[in-house]
């Protein structure tokens, strides 16, 4: 059985919606999960080079907490692009003006570089309160999702259909059968009896019924010794010696 890999096109993604709920969860944890979903790491599709990911959309970025002494040593830099123009800002400051920006600068950290990274940041929506104005693409998710199940499920109800096998060399029998008659009253004809095999046989013991009698019935019949083959070189070495042996003449053989 022959496996294929299946790699997935541009035009056969589909993308749902998320949301992620940041309310006193730990930034790189809220960040690591919203990159998961955006690069398409959840799906058993999941291609590099594609951008085959979700929208991501995440709510209560305002309360988003650090751990330990991070929220007291992180500062964000910013530059205007003139001479002197380095401005600073601790974490509390970021995430009371700018809760998004938080949010979206560690996830970008987390996806690749490059125009792919860039299309894929695109698809996250941060929100600094609990509510988002993407109540419908959450609902037509959730019936895309329902009719895909449905899909599945309708799709291992139907019957497997074989695989087409790949037709035989040989002509088959019914087509051999209907050209030629002989092979047809052959084929109709039964089965010749099996000829019963000489161990098969029975053994008729004698008349007389004696001990001598049935041991000499029950001997095996003796097997004549096979003369020895007369090889070419000995037929050879017979006639020379044949040749040369001296003539006698009748007279010689009188006296």
């Amino acid at each position: 059985m022959t496996i294929k890999t299946v790699r997935m096109k541009a035009s056969q993604i589909t993308k749902d919606w998320h949301v992620i709920d940041a309310a006193n969860r730990p930034l790189g944890r809220v960040a690591s999960e919203a990159a998961v979903l955006l690069r398409g790491k959840h799906k058993p599709t999941f291609e590099p080079h594609l951008d085959g990911g979700d929208f991501v959309i995440v709510i209560n970025a305002s309360q988003v907490r650090l751990s330990g002494r991070k929220a007291e040593q992180m500062t964000y830099y910013r530059h205007s692009g003139y001479p002197g123009g380095l401005k600073a800002r601790s974490f509390p400051e970021q995430l009371a003006r700018f809760p998004d920006k938080v949010i979206q600068q560690a996830v970008w950290g987390m996806l690749p570089d490059g125009p792919l990274g860039k299309q894929m940041l695109r698809h996250l929506k941060v929100y600094g309160g609990p509510t988002h104005p993407h109540a419908s693409q959450i609902t037509g998710t959730e019936r895309a999702q329902a009719a895909r199940e449905a899909a599945l499920a309708e799709t291992l109800t139907l019957p497997r259909k074989a695989p087409r096998l790949r037709p035989l060399a040989v002509p088959q029998v019914p087509g051999v059968v209907e050209e030629f008659p002989a092979a047809q009253a052959a084929v109709a004809a039964p089965p010749p009896a099996a000829k019963p095999s000489p161990v098969d046989e029975p053994t008729t013991l004698p008349a007389d019924a004696s001990s001598a009698g049935a041991d000499a019935a029950l001997e095996p019949e003796a097997v004549a010794e096979a003369k020895p083959k007369r090889t070419r070189k000995k037929a050879e070495a017979t006639d020379a010696a044949a040749d040369d042996q001296p003539e006698t003449s009748d007279s010689e053989t009188e006296e």
